[in-house]
């Protein structure tokens, strides 16, 4: 601790042999013990805040391999994102948008079936996209939409939950020592006191704050994300990366629904990125006080020693759509004729994917997100 600490006194340094020459010192000649104190305090501050930004920094993962594919020199790779590059990305409207062709051709080269996942024996390759190709709709076959579609929401689902994982893990760990009677470091509590905010639960409540930091099922995003985008081809989507359909009252930047009840003023919230629209469907089903009862029943499952799954839990969102018990059925209605369940335990690839020359995928978000 900082108010521990002792200087220790020092010899003065010989006098100054010009009145013009200054003395640099740190010791009582030429310190008093306030103004050290002082510029203890301010050292200890900065310190405080350097430690907190690494606490409240999205985690790292740190791969352990390369996935090599080399999609032809036609195919417009530089659309697709799958991992951090420090290389300059294109500007704005620079790039070509990904087509449904070369995205199925790089989940051919990756191996990526949804099968092998379900089965446990493939993970899923961290190819996230910055936007859905613009020609999916377009795509004739229902089966092949599908599962494009599936295969491009999923990454970034599992991504998501890494990063509510990795807080969910912090936030155990804190309540543990607590518990436990140990000293909780001031950026600790800090980062405590931010989540609190986020997930909008009462300062200092720890166990209300456990419930709402928790993964959602991948069975259930992806349900929900196809009902509400029209597999991926309503204009929200499109036009404003909307996966999930969330409503804001906030005009500037959001989609204005072409028809909407009289006296209803919401607009349908547009994001930079799918995985920014990914992760505020997740903030909002763990911090929104319609969906409480959701968080009870994930919560008690979890308590049970069982997995919470997305056909149980999308039971409790009725509220999520104003066709409130039809809605809860096509949801559960997806999850079982698409087998979406066999995902819940779906984990994301640790290896990077690189391009065949071994340089990194680049896309169209303009952030660095991991």
């Amino acid at each position: 601790m900082i108010g521990s600490l002792k200087l220790k006194r020092r010899e003065s340094p010989p006098a100054p042999t010009s009145p013009d020459q200054p003395r640099l010192c740190w010791g009582r000649a030429t310190m008093n013990r306030p103004l050290q104190g002082l510029t203890l305090a301010c050292l200890g501050s900065l310190v405080a805040v350097l430690y907190l930004a690494a606490w409240t920094s999205p985690h790292r993962t740190h791969a352990t391999a390369r996935i090599q594919i080399a999609l032809p020199a036609s195919a417009p790779v530089a659309a697709l994102r799958a991992w951090v590059t420090e290389e300059p990305l294109p500007a704005p409207g620079a790039e070509a948008p990904v087509n449904t062709a070369s995205l199925a051709e790089a989940f051919g080269q990756l191996g990526y079936d949804l099968a092998a996942v379900a089965d446990g024996v493939a993970g899923v390759p961290r190819l996230l996209l910055a936007a859905l190709p613009p020609d999916l709709a377009e795509v004739p076959e229902t089966a092949e939409r599908k599962a494009i579609f599936f295969r491009a929401v999923l990454p970034l689902v599992l991504r998501v939950n890494e990063e509510i994982l990795a807080e969910r893990k912090k936030l155990l760990d804190i309540r543990a020592r607590l518990r436990a009677h140990h000293h909780i470091a001031q950026p600790e509590r800090l980062w405590l006191q931010a989540m609190a905010e986020r997930h909008e639960t009462t300062p200092g409540d720890l166990d209300q704050l456990v419930k709402r930091v928790d993964v959602i099922p991948p069975s259930l995003a992806l349900a929900q994300a196809a009902e509400e985008s029209g597999w991926g081809s309503s204009r929200f989507v499109r036009e404003g990366n909307a996966l999930f359909g969330q409503w804001t009252t906030v005009d500037d930047g959001h989609q204005l629904p072409l028809a909407r009840d009289e006296g209803r003023t919401h607009r349908v919230a547009g994001f930079a990125s799918l995985l920014d629209s990914t992760r505020a469907y997740a903030r909002n089903l763990n911090s929104h006080r319609a969906y409480r009862e959701f968080r009870d029943l994930r919560a008690s499952l979890r308590a049970e020693g069982r997995v919470p799954g997305g056909f149980d839990l999308a039971g409790l969102l009725g509220r999520y759509s104003q066709r409130g018990t039809a809605y809860v059925n096509r949801i559960r209605g997806l999850i079982v004729v698409n087998e979406l369940r066999d995902l819940d335990e779906a984990r994301l690839d640790e290896r990077e994917v690189h391009l065949g020359d071994g340089r990194p995928m680049a896309g169209l978000i303009r952030r660095l997100f991991f």
